[in-house]
């Protein structure tokens, strides 16, 4: 497949023949952007340093006399953070999409495609404010370029389209939560300390930083069980601390469990076993 990246492929285009403005303007062909569905419908959760693939499928619909041969001519779908006419961050895929015909009239041809845009933390994601809703909009581009002037002649002629709100995002920092239960072995009846820590990706320096003021439920399991039960909540501290006290009452796990938050992903920790005498 071809690279697409619409936006930089016309800013890049802008940037070689060194002008503020295209010297020759083509016509915007009307195209309709549908059913547009990002990851599943499911809220983006993005780590410190993984690559996350995020799939977008879509209905396009296009006049029968136009082409989208992403050689010249490109289409796809964009997430794009602020307002259509100035982002305060966007989004698109490196790649074309995949489109299969699904319908036909003497002056429509109407495509299922299939795209992914990857999104890689610090890079793609480099500010707080990025862990919001993002809107998603349809995009077309055209680019023509001769820029061999051994002729004494260069020509370039651009358009360039996006058709916005055709679809929401989340997109979230991703969180950590760990568990410790100690002293252990411990006999029955006496204190149990049960310490964790809350983090969530900060895409800025690079690292997790504590998640402070937040609930978290301490769950139990009785080793003989496969249910986690809550105990209590317990909220965080500086850096994210938890720490709480229970009595020891039977062999089995202590876990953390976070729900998220609008901007943050949800977290469970590890099961940490106690063994009680």
């Amino acid at each position: 497949m071809r690279k697409l990246a619409i936006g930089a492929a016309l800013t890049g285009a802008l940037a070689l023949t060194g002008l503020a403005a295209p010297l020759a303007q083509a016509a915007t062909p009307a195209l309709v952007f549908s059913g547009v569905t990002v990851n599943k419908g499911k809220a983006v959760v993005v780590g410190t340093t993984a690559t996350v693939k995020v799939p977008i499928t879509y209905t396009l619909t296009r006049p029968s006399d136009v082409t989208i041969d992403y050689k010249k001519t490109f289409a796809g779908v964009m997430l794009y953070r602020g307002s259509l006419a100035a982002f305060d961050n966007e989004l698109d895929a490196d790649m074309s999409p995949t489109c299969t015909t699904t319908a036909t009239t003497d002056t429509t041809v109407t495509e299922s495609c299939s795209d992914t845009i990857a999104i890689e933390p610090g890079d793609s994601l480099y500010e707080t404010a990025d862990a919001t809703t993002w809107n998603v909009a349809g995009v077309y581009a055209y680019i023509d370029a001769d820029l061999d002037d051994s002729d004494d002649r260069i020509s370039y002629s651009t358009d360039f389209a996006a058709w916005g709100n055709k679809g929401k995002v989340k997109i979230q920092r991703a969180a950590k939560l760990t568990a410790n239960a100690s002293p252990e072995p411990v006999k029955k009846g006496k204190t149990i300390t049960v310490t964790g820590a809350l983090t969530r990706a900060d895409w800025e320096s690079g690292k997790y930083t504590g998640y402070v003021s937040q609930p978290a439920k301490l769950q139990f399991r009785a080793k003989s069980s496969s249910t986690y039960t809550t105990v209590r909540t317990v909220t965080t501290g500086k850096s994210g601390a938890l720490t709480t006290t229970v009595k020891a009452a039977q062999d089995g796990y202590f876990r953390y469990v976070f729900a998220g938050t609008s901007t943050t992903g949800a977290a469970t920790a590890a099961g940490d076993f106690i063994d009680v005498k």
